[in-house]
């Protein structure tokens, strides 16, 4: 895995607090794809467990993969007791137990390409759904978002994470659903937003963008001095978009 994939460790306990979990309406655009109860789930690079907790405490049992030991340790202090988790990258699971649903929360673009999507297909019940969500969390206002890319310029020019096969962003399917209407082990593909708006204080702020990967692989100098410039232009208080951007898509019985 990539340096950025494997940089979150050193902030598990930043991660916890300032990333922001997971709507309710999150689960209902799930389960309402699937059609049908959604019993097991195989969670992939589950991080602190924000999405792990959606799930499970609405009585689907959660399997959570994570590669980092800390993000794990701090997945198990949070998440309900009956969930079940493993220290292990998507690349590093076998075949074997399938699973009503596999998902990934902001982690799908850490997993390698070669084999993704047959991979998937293995882990999962024919019929089964796979989910994948996450979506930028920014300045709500475009003066300040604006603010802080000029602030941050010098040292990065976007803490974005790139599309992985290059869809650009004003295309309507973005990825993973490019990939996944390509892939002969998937149909109806989907893709909606969940609109979200949420209020952070500056520090607040600032604390999120810590947990970012572009930010944590700069030297801590640069780091700290760009963390400077930008809450030297943030209001005190940060009204943000949170949008989730939501991609299903169902195994096919038969490849």
């Amino acid at each position: 895995m990539s340096g950025r994939a494997l940089s979150f460790g050193v902030v598990a306990e930043a991660y916890e607090r300032f990333r922001p979990g997971y709507p309710v309406e999150l689960f209902d655009v799930v389960t309402g794809y699937a059609g049908r109860p959604v019993r097991t789930a195989l969670e992939i690079g589950a991080g602190t467990g924000k999405a792990t907790r959606l799930l499970a405490r609405r009585g689907v049992a959660v399997t959570a993969t994570e590669p980092d030991l800390a993000m794990l340790a701090e997945l198990r202090k949070h998440v309900p007791a009956g969930v079940r988790t493993e220290r292990a990258a998507f690349e590093d699971l076998r075949p074997g137990e399938r699973y009503g649903l596999l998902y990934a929360a902001a982690a799908l673009h850490w997993t390698k390409p070669e084999g993704r999507w047959s991979r998937m297909a293995e882990l999962l019940e024919p019929g089964g759904v796979f989910a994948s969500f996450g979506g930028p969390v920014q300045p709500a206002d475009p003066a300040v978002q604006e603010a802080v890319r000029a602030a941050r310029a010098p040292f990065l020019e976007s803490d974005d994470v790139p599309s992985p096969d290059g869809t650009p962003p004003e295309n309507d399917m973005q990825w993973p659903g490019t990939e996944l209407q390509r892939s002969e082990w998937f149909t109806g593909v989907q893709q909606s937003v969940i609109e979200r708006r949420l209020t952070m204080s500056a520090r607040d702020y600032v604390g999120h963008l810590s947990t970012i990967s572009a930010y944590l692989v700069l030297p801590p100098p640069a780091r700290k001095q760009v963390f400077g410039k930008i809450m030297q232009v943030l209001p005190r208080t940060v009204e943000i978009s949170a949008d989730v951007i939501v991609h299903l898509a169902r195994r096919r019985y038969e490849p």
